[in-house]
């Protein structure tokens, strides 16, 4: 039975990857701090459900607390580590930026210590759309250059990228980094976007649109997501030989074994018609306040998934209104609504 350790299990991506993996048949080691960003409550109900499937086994502690870390996973001795866990939110990072630097840094450091020390089939580790800043050439596509980062914590995902190349060079450990566009969906967290849209809409609240409505998202339904990042699981990077061709398009460094991947929809789509989209399947109009463009955001994600369909043979497909209807049904369920 393979074994991987994943961190951020509470979380909305961890848990639903973990639970896939579970079908799957994995055996699986959660880590979590369970911090109270949002809901503790949904935390707990996330590793719940988890703990109710054969396989599972949770540690709840902080990334930062690096003996805690290593004893969970040189007790469990993995072959593949996921790291998921980090302090999220663009718009948190104006307001509390030094969690993200311990968090994210700090953290993602002391998993890459351990990853290294037990000399893992491949770690794998989570980056951000955000990464792509300033960038204006849409689709984004990996082999971009990506150093105009415009938050603090696009900066700090843009650190954990660097530092997992260089242990790959230095210790030769297949690192792949996966960069998110937009998630949504079931057991989601409530400071997203959608999931506020959907409580207010239903609770007769006003719902900020920012930049009045001009934005685009390349929104990606977490089903389609942990569905790639359990493909790559699969798909460890090899070192290229001195003198060896990339492929055109591959980001696979010339100098270690390191790969980052854009997993989106690869489907660019107005902030309105996503809003259009929310009213249909409640059958209810949402009350709309148009708000200016804030602080640190961007008017367009779109990412370029090419590189992970090459890879796996995937290819995200989830429409919004499918993927909603997903998310209102189990929203309905869980508050009872």
């Amino acid at each position: 039975m393979r074994r991987i350790f994943i961190t951020g299990t509470a979380g909305f991506i961890g848990f639903h990857l973990a639970r896939l993996l579970l079908q799957h048949g994995w055996q699986v080691a959660g880590y979590d701090g369970i911090t109270d960003y949002y809901d503790v409550g949904l935390k707990r109900r996330r590793h719940a459900a988890l703990l109710q499937m054969p396989g599972f086994t949770a540690t709840e502690a902080m990334l930062e607390d690096v003996s805690a870390l290593d004893a969970a996973i040189d007790a469990f001795r993995p072959d593949v580590i996921v790291h998921l866990a980090a302090q999220a939110g663009v718009r948190y990072s104006l307001e509390n930026p030094r969690s993200y630097v311990e968090s994210n840094v700090i953290g993602t450091f002391n998993v890459m210590e351990a990853a290294r020390r037990l000399g893992v089939q491949h770690l794998l580790m989570a980056s951000t759309s955000s990464i792509y800043g300033a960038n204006e050439s849409m689709p984004f596509r990996e082999t971009d250059k990506a150093d105009g980062q415009l938050t603090i914590y696009a900066a700090t995902k843009k650190a954990t990228e660097s530092m997992g190349h260089a242990y790959a060079h230095l210790w030769n450990l297949p690192t792949t980094m996966f960069r998110f566009f937009t998630v949504y969906g079931t057991w989601g967290r409530p400071d997203l976007a959608y999931f506020k849209f959907v409580d207010a809409i239903l609770n007769d609240r006003p719902i900020d649109i920012y930049n009045h409505g001009e934005m685009w998202r390349d929104f990606t339904c977490v089903d389609d997501l942990v569905e790639g990042i359990r493909l790559l699981i699969d798909v460890p990077p090899v070192r290229p030989a001195p003198g060896e061709a990339i492929p055109e398009g591959d980001s696979l460094s010339k100098d270690a074994p390191w790969r980052v991947v854009n997993i989106g929809n690869s489907d660019k789509v107005k902030l309105l018609d996503f809003v259009d989209a929310i009213e249909e399947v409640l059958g209810k109009k949402a009350i709309r306040n148009y708000m200016p463009m804030q602080k640190g955001d961007v008017p367009a994600t779109w990412a370029d998934a090419a590189l992970l369909k090459r890879l796996t043979g995937y290819q995200p497909k989830t429409d919004i209104r499918e993927g909603m209807r997903r998310f209102v049904a189990w929203y309905r369920d869980y508050y009872g609504v």
